[in-house]
């Protein structure tokens, strides 16, 4: 019985491995065109900073991808320091408007209390005046 099953499995793992070989170059061929067309799309994307870099040399792919990493490295510090700009002021933002609550409201509200105990105070009725 095992010589009949033997030449089936051979000839369905050579049939596997023949397939894999006529795959493999398909598979390779869509892989690069994959690779092509999206640094095709960085350097369309970011064109303008390749045209300050080198106005009129040709660019290979590995010089679109560098100059695509540190495109992105400049954009990237940008942001962190515009975050840090933003978040320094927000704090002095935040710091004054506290200030603020507590320094020029608080005497205003204590003597508006003042004023009011005064004034319901038992036996003190305020004059009236006409102006």
């Amino acid at each position: 019985m095992a010589p009949t099953i033997t030449p089936a499995i051979t000839s369905s793992q050579e049939h596997l491995a023949l397939d894999h070989k006529l795959r493999k170059p398909l598979v390779e061929k869509l892989r690069r065109e994959r690779i092509n067309s999206n640094i095709e799309q960085l350097k369309s994307l970011l064109g303008p900073e390749f045209l300050k870099q080198q106005p009129e040399s040709k660019l290979e792919k590995a010089d679109i991808l560098e100059m695509t990493v540190c495109f992105l490295r400049q954009l990237q510090q940008q942001n962190q320091q515009q975050r840090k700009l933003l978040n320094h002021f927000n704090q002095q933002q935040s710091s004054s408007d506290t200030n603020l609550k507590e320094s020029d409201f608080s005497p205003l509200s204590s003597t508006v209390q003042t004023s009011l105990t005064k004034e319901k105070s038992p036996g003190t009725e305020p004059l009236w005046r006409p102006w």
